[in-house]
């Protein structure tokens, strides 16, 4: 029982830290300014819509919270991927 407490709890905490370092390099990149920078705050926004409603979805259905946790944390690892190239 406390096993999937304690895995979502320290799955809630890495995507915490996994989305602070998105938040890192979102930064940097919009602090350049330019054509890149509105592309990605345009990303970023649109990102951000998407996911909230994929997971109201996903609870909606009879998901779970880890499913959530586990979906976020793909999306957020793949953003960090992305801006750590460019």
């Amino acid at each position: 029982m406390y096993d999937s407490w304690l895995r979502l709890g320290l799955d809630t905490v890495r995507l915490g830290l996994e989305a602070q370092t998105v938040v890192a390099l979102r930064l940097a990149k919009l602090s350049l300014g330019g054509t890149a920078a509105q592309i990605e705050a345009e990303r970023m926004v649109t990102e951000k819509m998407e996911a909230a409603a994929e997971a109201a979805m996903t609870l909606a259905s009879g998901g779970t919270a880890e499913r959530v946790v586990r979906d976020y944390r793909r999306k957020v690892r793949a953003n960090a991927v992305r801006l750590s190239r460019s």
